[in-house]
């Protein structure tokens, strides 16, 4: 037993040395790899942890006042492949698969033919590089859903070797329709946005970034998120895509008519400052016209005779006139302190004895002058007092950046000579941007109170409504009761007895007031042969009960310039065609009073559900031919009898050009689009010419141009 002790005592304390040994051991490799080998091991660990990676967030959609999306951040796309991924087997399915791969990628996007893509994989095949780029340019998500069917490049990337970078890109729907409004981003997200909506709700649309941590187990990156993305807000705007459309295409019509080179239209919401569209377009080097700036908030160029309005308001306010007021203007010219002032017929012989209201209807500039110089001529600075208690003078604070200031001189300051009041009495000598006299008839059409124009009225999150921005008023009262009702009665006559007709309507009231200026060329001045004009017409309807104020701004080379004729005429289209938008008739109106039944109406062909969908909640019957296509989407055409539509089915092939005539432009675009043409669209109404024979073979790329009527 005495012999067993001892033993056990020896191996007790052996034991003991070997942790002793082992823990001294522990602690010096741990001092070495704290201290001697840190850069190492802090190398090691990058390799397969990565701190504090950014998590980019989505950017908020920017929405119409009804909802249509307008802007909005889509994927888009390049395409690689790993030549070393998957090894021997996926080297022998790719060159057995060779010729389909090629044929199907030039398909799908078919600027490269076949053999430049053989060559193309052939040469990555040969370099046996792991990020060999297979086509230069980005592509859409969809086409990159297509890609991803064709042999090999359907298999995962590390078996296969397909693999992608994705971009986020902003896309608008509605191509350059209020481009300039919403605005443009830089295409690295990081740098935010340029102008327009954009720049000005950055905060809101760019959301927050978030971080994850990317941890390298057993050959895998694994994300783990530390700090969740936060989405951007969408913006509702108060953009009303149908009428920025026929705002567009009114202006865009005269400015080829009159070899216009920049012109501005903004229609506005009188009540609320909504503005429901804002175009701003500009004659690029090709002869066509784009958005390029936002000319309606940012151009400071002299309004001309829309301005005298203002003058008029100010000399009535202060009593020293009323509508009945007469002025002899001659014959058309008269001296003013050494200098002619000539009203637009002169040459024929001016309008002589004439009151305040014919003053206006004819925008005589000899009696708007006259009267201004008669009664300030010895104290300007009381009709500068006057235009700024209509606050003419003050810049209107935007949501979006870029607006220039009112510049309206006052008597101390300088190059304010004796001809200063006379001329600036009828527009000249003094800078203002459209919106701004947009603003202030638009106050004239609101019984008084100035609004100021908003151009996103919701921000949402989530589908919830976060914020609502409400309508700011920028002066309660511009006027007097009594001189409001004398001008709205003066801007009436405008159009129904004086030089504005062509912006009035049969179906209803409008007001406002033409402009006709010279635009001085610098230090050419207004000298003969080197002289544009500015034509506009500012004005609101229906004026008994105005619900839309509106400005149309035009420059042009050269004479004829006439604002009644050229922006008069643009102001009644658009008038007359947003008016009908809003008009809704009651459908007992439909009725035959003969044989007291619903008229069919014509219908156009179309999406088969949706056109039945519309009859049905008409209450109008339906009878749909049995034959035809089966498919989940079918087409038809119509034909009315005394008591129904008969919609006779069409076949559609995906590898023939449709037959698109008799549609309307939105079923007709996406039924080519969606087999991949490019299409122009020409006028409004339904399709009566497509520039491509039907029933021809689809070539993807290939440009069809519609005619409407």
């Amino acid at each position: 037993m005495s012999e067993i002790k001892p033993n056990i005592i020896a191996r007790y304390n052996l034991i003991i040395l070997a942790f002793v040994l082992l823990g001294v051991s522990v602690v010096i490799k741990a001092g070495v790899i704290m201290f001697i080998q840190k850069d190492y091991w802090e190398a090691v660990a990058d390799r397969f942890t990565k701190e504090n990676v950014p998590i980019m967030p989505n950017r908020g959609n920017i929405l119409s006042a009804d909802g249509k999306l307008m802007a909005s951040s889509l994927p888009e796309y390049r395409i690689y492949m790993d030549f070393k991924a998957g090894g021997a087997v996926k080297d022998s399915l790719l060159m057995e698969h060779l010729n389909e791969i090629c044929e199907g990628l030039h398909r799908i996007l078919p600027d490269k033919s076949v053999a430049e893509y053989k060559s193309t994989i052939l040469r990555g095949r040969k370099q046996q590089s792991q990020n060999f780029l297979l086509y230069p340019k980005r592509i859409s998500y969809i086409k990159y859903k297509e890609i991803k069917q064709l042999p090999v490049f359907n298999m995962n990337k590390y078996r296969g070797g397909f693999h992608n970078q994705a971009y986020n890109n902003r896309k608008k729907p509605f191509g350059s329709l209020a481009s300039q409004t919403l605005g443009s981003v830089y295409a690295d997200a990081s740098l935010g946005a340029k102008n327009g909506i954009e720049l000005a709700f950055d905060s809101l649309l760019k959301g927050k970034e978030g971080i994850t941590r990317r941890q390298k187990v057993r050959n895998k990156y694994l994300n783990i998120i530390e700090t969740p993305a936060e989405d951007g807000c969408d913006l509702v705007t108060t953009i009303d895509v149908d009428m920025q459309d026929i705002c567009e295409k009114a202006l865009i019509d005269k400015l080829r008519e009159i070899n216009g080179h920049v012109g501005v239209v903004v229609l506005m919401e009188v009540e609320t400052g909504e503005v429901k569209a804002v175009v701003n377009m500009m004659k690029g080097k090709d002869g066509n016209y784009y958005e390029m700036d936002s000319n309606a908030i940012s151009d400071m160029l002299e309004p001309g005779s829309t301005f005298k309005t203002a003058s008029i308001m100010v000399a009535l306010e202060d009593g020293y006139i009323t509508p009945d007021t007469e002025v002899d203007t001659g014959n058309g010219i008269r001296q003013m302190y050494g200098s002619k002032m000539r009203d637009h017929n002169w040459h024929r012989g001016g309008y002589g004895t004439i009151d305040v209201t014919q003053i206006m209807m004819y925008s005589s500039n000899v009696g708007v002058s006259h009267l201004i110089d008669k009664y300030y001529s010895k104290n300007p600075q009381k009709y500068v007092d006057g235009l700024k208690r209509m606050s003419l003078d003050q810049p209107l604070n935007l949501q979006i950046i870029g607006e220039g200031k009112p510049n309206i001189k006052g008597p101390n300051e300088r190059y304010f000579s004796k001809t200063t009041l006379p001329w600036m009495s009828i527009g000249y000598e003094t800078q203002v941007p459209p919106l701004n006299i947009l603003t202030f008839y638009n106050a004239i059409a609101n019984n008084g109170v100035m609004v100021k124009p908003k151009f996103v009225k919701e921000v949402i999150r989530d589908g919830r409504v976060v914020e609502e921005i409400k309508t700011e008023v920028i002066n309660p009262k511009i006027c007097s009761e009594s001189t409001l009702k004398q001008i709205q009665e003066m801007l009436y006559r405008v159009v129904h007895d004086g030089l504005a007709k062509p912006a009035g309507s049969k179906q209803f009231d409008v007001a406002g007031k033409t402009g006709t200026a010279q635009i001085s060329q610098g230090a050419a001045g207004y000298k003969s042969g080197t002289v544009n004009y500015l034509v506009s017409f500012a004005g609101y309807f229906p004026a008994e009960k105005p619900k839309y104020s509106c400005i149309v701004s035009i420059r042009k080379p050269g004479l004829p310039a006439s604002g009644g004729l050229m922006a008069g005429a643009v102001f009644g289209k658009i008038a007359e065609r947003v008016y009908a938008k809003n008009l809704f008739l009651p459908l007992a109106n439909a009725v035959d009073t003969v044989s007291n039944r619903m008229h069919t109406p014509k219908v156009k062909a179309g999406e088969t559900a949706e056109t039945r969908r519309v009859l049905s909640e008409l209450k109008i019957k339906t009878e749909v031919a049995s034959a035809g296509s089966r498919n989940r989407e079918s087409w038809s055409r119509s034909t009315q009898t005394d008591d129904a539509v008969q919609l006779e089915q069409i076949e559609v092939s995906p590898e023939l050009v449709p037959n698109v005539v008799g549609m309307g432009a939105r079923d007709a675009v996406y039924l080519l689009e969606s087999r991949g043409m490019v299409v122009r669209v020409s006028g409004v109404g339904k399709v009566h010419r497509q520039s491509v024979q039907h029933s021809t073979k689809v070539r993807k790329g290939q440009q069809i141009t519609l005619s409407l009527n």
